[in-house]
This record gives C-alpha cells, sequence and structure tokens, in this order.
C-alpha cells in the first residue's frame, strides 16, 4: 500500500466513524515510518474535513461528527508522538475556551480537536471561563490567538470583555481574537472587534489558518 492509498484509508475510517481501523491505519503508518504529520494532516483531517461538509450539508449531524471526531481523535493519539521536530511540527499556538455563564463545549472540543490537526498547539481552558482567565492564560501560554466559544446569547457580552481587558491593558496586539458558536454572527464579531468568526469547526480551522498568512 502506498502513502497516499493509507492516507486515503485513513481518511476513510474517520468518514466511516471506524475507530478501530483509525487505530489500526495510524499504527501501520507508525511502523513504516511514514510521516506522522503528514499521515493526520491528509489522512485523519482530511477525513474530519470531509465529515465537517457532510455536517454542513445536513448528511451528519452532531452525534456522528461527534463519533468522527472520536476516529480522528484516537488515530492522533498514536500519530502524534512521532511528529518530526522543525516539520509539520505544531506551530501557532491557541487558548480555547467557553466563555464563563455557558457550559456547552461540544462545538468548542470540535474546533479544538481539528485545530490540533491542522498544525496548532492548543491550551484547553474548559467551559465557564472568567474574560481574565482568557487574558492570564494566553499570556502564561505565550498564545498567537485566543478562542472564544458561546452557545447562549446571554454569555456573549462576555467575549467582548475579553477584548475589552486586552485593551485595558495596552496587550490587544499581541493576540489575534477569534469567535463562534450558535447564536454569533460576523457582525457581533465585528461590533466587539475580534479579529475572525467561524460558524462551525471546519470553518474555524480555514479561519484561523487565514490569520496567519
Amino acid at each position: 500500500m502506498t502513502n497516499e492509498e493509507l492516507y486515503k484509508k485513513l481518511s476513510d475510517s474517520v468518514v466511516d466513524m471506524d475507530e478501530e481501523s483509525a487505530i489500526r491505519l495510524s499504527k501501520e503508518a507508525v511502523e513504516k515510518n511514514v510521516d506522522a504529520y503528514e499521515a493526520i494532516d491528509k489522512g485523519l483531517a482530511d477525513g474530519m474535513s470531509r465529515a465537517g461538509k457532510l455536517f454542513e450539508d445536513e448528511e451528519y449531524f452532531v452525534p456522528e461528527l461527534i463519533i468522527c471526531s472520536d476516529a480522528m481523535n484516537e488515530g492522533i493519539a498514536i500519530l502524534k508522538p512521532h511528529i518530526k521536530q522543525g516539520g509539520g511540527a505544531l506551530r501557532k499556538r491557541a487558548v480555547i475556551g467557553v466563555i464563563e455563564g455557558d457550559t456547552h463545549d461540544i462545538g468548542k472540543n470540535l474546533v479544538k480537536i481539528m485545530l490540533e490537526a491542522s498544525g496548532f498547539d492548543i491550551e484547553d481552558l474548559g467551559r465557564d471561563v472568567r474574560p481574565a482567565t482568557f487574558v492570564e492564560k494566553a499570556l502564561e501560554y505565550h498564545a498567537d490567538i485566543i478562542l472564544l466559544s458561546s452557545l447562549m446569547t446571554t454569555t456573549m457580552d462576555n467575549m467582548a470583555e475579553v477584548i475589552k481587558i486586552l485593551n485595558d491593558r495596552g496587550i490587544r496586539n499581541q493576540f489575534k481574537v477569534a469567535v463562534g458558536g450558535g447564536p454569533v454572527s460576523l457582525a457581533f464579531s465585528k461590533r466587539i472587534g475580534a479579529d475572525a468568526y467561524a460558524k462551525n469547526a471546519t470553518e474555524a480551522v480555514r479561519v484561523c489558518q487565514g490569520l496567519f498568512k
């Protein structure tokens, strides 16, 4: 089996929600000394991207997407320790979390998984995170980007508070800020001064990559 055939099978294992195949094929990639980053990027992440498209087209729904992400995550766990430093190694750093007052984290978890597979180093702050904590952890972690999620209209204004704190401390230009979640919109992101908005996990990868091109 060629590398390209292996990547295709890895991709299919994620789309097919086949965790056992994702594990078996990832182990095979390691045994064959296949470039681990390429196996993630062209295999597992490609499969998650395809699953995300099916989600956008309403052929897959949240339960299917979660199972796909589980399969992908199992493969990543096997391949990630074998990523070559300085090659496709993780590049940009991000802190991600659900804003204070909100405990809905399925979307946030999907964004984290897909960004990690796309080359981002992610520090997950969890859910119900205070605005000040985002800033503190971004500084501590030397993050390049702060990712804010909310699924409740009543907590959206707390996203604006993160940006206000950055401005008040004179460090706004140190970080990109991206927002997302069910009630969040592009207009809202612009109103609060965010750098980017993504409507789903698939778009979040494209948006975050675009911020650093």
